[in-house]
């Protein structure tokens, strides 16, 4: 059974400005709905 994969980007300096945007967003609603 595969637990995880590893996976290598290279990003744009575009693209890593919207995955890095991508991924506060998603922590910041997992933080809100732990705090409701």
């Amino acid at each position: 059974m595969i637990l995880s994969k590893k996976v290598r980007l290279y990003p744009s300096e575009i693209q890593e400005q919207k995955l890095w945007q991508s991924v506060g967003t998603a922590r910041f609603i997992y933080n809100w709905t732990l705090s409701r």
